[in-house]
């Protein structure tokens, strides 16, 4: 008896694994990408959505179309707040599980996004393709205002603001306002006495990297000086060596 049930098991299971065989061999596949497809379903939302740019699904608290039913159900997240993926390590929780994975590298240092050109890692793509853009020189971010050219959109976007005035970094101590986050940085340490930046030659610090690269010219000045003067005593010493050898070579 065990082994006849054990027999009609197997035998499901192997149906179950040829069925499976012959819907991958009857895939649906689309003719002008040439992808295929268990389902003539999906093949048909394929073609809607991606080749004709249907967007029949719509949602229905600010009307934002998608061509997938899988894209409104991560949208609508935006409103309803929801974060169905946490982060195990820290417990941090995402909407999109694609935003779970990028921020997870951040733990494990995970980069597999690699330059073709110096190698060179990155943990996202967007970083590789900004990175890429070194090597060739493409700057594709064009300013409105003086056409001035960039690499990346942010810089676009800081730049911008010297021309529209917007200083959206403001000071919780002071309320100063900044148009670039770094300069709200450097500014807070005015307050907090932070000086993070450290002299290597007399161990000064400075709140700003800018102060400690004038300063450390006053230490460059300074071996410049001691090397001439160290110059200017070996050619003395040189000198009168040459005076004594030729004193020497005379009395004798």
């Amino acid at each position: 008896m065990s082994a006849r049930l054990g027999n009609t098991r197997a035998s499901k299971s192997a149906a179950t694994r040829q069925r499976q065989a012959q819907a991958v061999e009857r895939a649906f596949q689309c003719n002008t990408c040439q992808k295929k497809f268990t389902r003539k379903s999906h093949l048909k939302a394929h073609i809607s959505a991606v080749h004709k740019k249907a967007k029949p699904h719509k949602c229905k608290v600010c009307g934002k179309r998608f061509g997938f039913s899988s894209d409104l159900n991560t949208h609508s997240r935006v409103h309803t707040g929801e974060k169905p993926f946490e982060c195990n390590v820290c417990g941090k929780r995402f909407s999109e599980s694609s935003s779970l994975t990028k921020h997870s590298r951040l733990h494990t240092g995970e980069k597999p996004f690699e330059c073709n050109v110096c190698s060179k890692k990155f943990s996202h793509a967007w970083s590789l393709s900004s990175h890429s853009r070194l090597h060739t020189g493409e700057k594709p971010f064009e300013c409105n205002v003086c056409g001035k050219r960039f690499s990346v959109s942010s810089s676009l976007t800081k730049h911008s603001r010297l021309h529209t005035g917007e200083k959206p970094f403001e000071c919780k101590v002071c309320g100063k306002r900044f148009n670039q986050a770094c300069s709200l940085s450097s500014h807070s340490r005015l307050h907090t006495g932070e000086k993070p930046f450290e002299c290597k030659v007399c161990g000064k610090r400075f709140h700003v990297s800018s102060n400690l690269t004038k300063h450390s010219r006053v230490h460059t000045r300074k071996s410049h000086r001691v090397q001439g003067v160290l110059q200017k005593i070996q050619l003395r010493q040189q000198s009168e060596e040459a005076l004594q050898a030729a004193h020497f070579s005379t009395n004798i």
